[in-house]
């Protein structure tokens, strides 16, 4: 941030008084301006025994697969933000079942929570950010071409979840790119019951 909106004075990197972190404070107005994380949310959208996948039509992770999820809006809750994902995305009308997944990704500074959801009926397309939306049974799962751990992660916990019988909520902190790692963190990722 280079100028201040209240008032247009060049702002300057500080420790506000009573706070422990370097944030941008006007010098003139001394507001301070935060810089918070980002909130991802979306759908695992199920229908009888597949799930639903978009594969991107944008960076990053161009031609990847993904579930149907994006940044929440301001004024909207985070289920209003994950059915207005899903539909912009997927083209899909879906019922919110529960909070499945919530990851920590400290360092991009986003937290990204998908819910379950049940498609309405089997009509989807591809909306903008899609090349093409899919339907896809647990062994059709192109695990090679997933765009993100966050949604590997969470596409892993919810087929291990439908063999046990019960959803549980998971929650995990996404290590930073390394493969060693991140092979490690999909398998020992938090579980909640």
């Amino acid at each position: 941030m280079k100028f201040c909106s209240e008032c247009g004075t060049v702002v300057a990197r500080s420790i506000p008084e009573g706070d422990n972190r370097l944030r941008d404070v006007c010098p003139t107005c001394q507001t301070v301006f935060y810089e918070n994380p980002k909130m991802v949310v979306g759908c695992l959208p199920e229908w009888e025994d597949k799930v639903l996948l978009c594969r991107r039509a944008i960076e990053p992770q161009y031609g990847k697969w993904t579930l149907p999820a994006g940044f929440m809006e301001n004024g909207e809750t985070t289920l209003q933000g994950a059915i207005r994902e899903t539909q912009e995305e997927a083209g899909a009308e879906v019922e919110i079942v529960q909070l499945f997944s919530l990851c920590n990704l400290p360092h991009i500074s986003q937290v990204y929570l998908m819910f379950r959801a049940r498609l309405l009926r089997p009509e989807y397309s591809a909306g903008e950010e899609s090349l093409e939306v899919r339907l896809f049974a647990e062994d059709e799962i192109p695990w090679d071409e997933i765009a993100f751990l966050t949604v590997e992660y969470s596409l892993r916990q919810y087929f291990e979840d439908r063999r046990k019988g019960a959803f549980s909520f998971h929650i995990a902190d996404v290590p930073h790119r390394d493969l060693a790692q991140e092979q490690q963190w999909l398998t020992s990722g938090l579980t909640f019951p």
